[in-house]
């Protein structure tokens, strides 16, 4: 009976390590199979759309050249404006799309300039702490670290009001940590229908790379967001 048991739990373990070992593939390929497409558009953008765009500018600059007509030539170069301006978006766009930051730098890099990108909006003050400078990461746990930061950022200023927030990775040899925090109003955690689809996204990030997903937050006191990842299968 107890050998029974044994090979049982050691089934059950060996089935466990398994189920595991496969759901990390399937996001892996899935992280790989997202980057691909995201290039493919961003490099579609740059060559078909942009070209096409190029065009257009450069034949309102010639019908504005040609044109005598004064009140015309107002409407062709808004319609110049517009072409140019969307033309320096869609560069952006592209860029964004096929850029291999993710895979050419650190956790702690990627994340300073997301808390950049904030800062640099004027909207709220983001502050940055890392000892981290050296850690290793996969690039699916960079992928997702970056996008739960990128998530609770934008929650934070869309909807809690908040003047700071606060980002801090840490870690030792077994694990990696990542703290975030406003100052915000914060909600009610029975009652996150606002919220809800965002907190869900971070919480499965969170748990698809094995990570530990604690979130505190009160109507008075803020949000606080904690999360864990075990660093043996990070590295």
């Amino acid at each position: 009976m107890f050998q029974y048991l044994r090979r049982k739990r050691q089934h059950e373990d060996e089935k466990s390590i398994i189920n595991e070992l496969h759901r990390t593939e399937i996001l892996k390929t899935q992280l790989e199979m997202q980057t691909q497409t995201m290039q493919y558009i961003g490099r579609e953008i740059h060559d078909s759309v942009g070209q096409k765009l190029t065009l257009a500018s450069l034949y309102t600059q010639q019908l504005a050249y040609e044109n005598k007509a004064p009140q015309v030539n107002d409407k062709i170069e808004n319609i110049s404006q517009i072409i140019n301006e969307s033309l320096v978006e869609l560069r952006q766009l592209s860029k964004s799309l096929t850029d291999n930051s993710i895979a050419d730098n650190t956790i702690t890099v990627l994340l300073q300039e997301e808390c950049d990108k904030v800062n640099g909006t004027k909207k709220c003050r983001v502050n940055f702490s890392s000892n981290q400078q050296n850690t290793v990461l996969t690039y699916q746990t960079k992928s997702i670290l970056v996008r739960i930061v990128q998530e609770f950022l934008q929650n934070s200023i869309k909807h809690s009001g908040c003047k700071s927030i606060d980002v801090s990775l840490s870690g030792n040899d077994d694990s990696i940590y990542l703290q975030l925090t406003d100052d915000g109003k914060g909600f009610d955690m029975k009652k996150t229908s606002g919220n809800g689809i965002g907190l869900n996204n971070m919480k499965k990030r969170t748990e698809l790379i094995g990570g530990i997903f604690k979130l505190e937050s009160s109507e008075e006191g803020g949000t606080k967001l904690n999360i864990e990842i075990p660093l043996r299968k990070h590295h």
